[in-house]
């Protein structure tokens, strides 16, 4: 007589026979898989590299946490965009989905290192070509030693520093002594540094009859 039999009962009933604390060999039943299971069989399937669409599931101090496929990943300050930003919701919120790329796998710590600014076009080496031009952009953030002003679009644009010296004709003890954030401001691009990513302009340097136009008005 044969014996019909579940594919399932064909599976082992328990994992593994250890010794309790009495010294007692006890049987460990097989049990349904538990959330700790199912992340870190899904941290296992995640490689370096790979390029992943995930959701943003929460925000903290240290970076945005993204659900990459049943485990997070974090991504920090530094990945999040090429344009600087006060908090993390100036660039995303909680529930949006984003692209990222897997900078690391530690299966070790159960951490996932992601970066969003990986995959957009870093917008500085464009405005190695145009140095000595003359543009307006808007004023983003002061600080002790000059002001922060954004040249170009919010998403093809790039943030140069114009020194206090740059300013203005005299000496400029504070930035808000001439300018405020908001403000529109013509500079001129006077140095690019990929190297250590950074746009130098100037203001001053657009006084007199020998500086040219802003680009937007020629």
């Amino acid at each position: 007589m044969s014996l019909l039999v579940d594919e399932r009962e064909q599976e082992s009933l328990f994992t593994a026979v250890l010794p309790d604390q009495d010294g007692v060999l006890r049987a460990r039943w097989r049990t349904d898989p538990t959330p700790s299971d199912i992340r870190w069989a899904a941290l296992r399937k995640v490689t370096r590299g790979e390029i992943r669409t995930g959701t943003v599931t929460s925000i903290a101090p240290y970076g945005v946490f993204v659900d990459i496929g049943g485990t997070e990943g974090v991504i920090n300050a530094a990945e999040l965009s090429w344009q600087s930003f006060a908090q993390y919701t100036d660039v995303v919120e909680v529930g949006q989905e984003v692209a990222v790329e897997v900078l690391d796998v530690d299966l070790a710590r159960e951490r996932i290192s992601l970066s969003r600014k990986a995959l957009l076009e870093d917008p500085l080496p464009s405005f190695v070509s145009r140095v000595g031009e003359i543009v307006s952009g808007r004023v983003t953030k002061l600080v002790p030693f000059g002001a922060f002003v954004r040249v170009g679009g919010e998403e093809d644009g790039f943030e140069g520093l114009v020194h206090n010296s740059e300013l203005a004709e005299g000496t400029v003890e504070s930035p808000e002594d001439v300018v405020a954030v908001g403000d529109e401001l013509v500079v001129k691009i006077t140095e690019v540094d990929r190297e250590r990513h950074r746009m130098a302009l100037s203001h001053r340097q657009t006084f007199g009859p020998s500086a040219c136009a802003p680009e937007e008005d020629r």
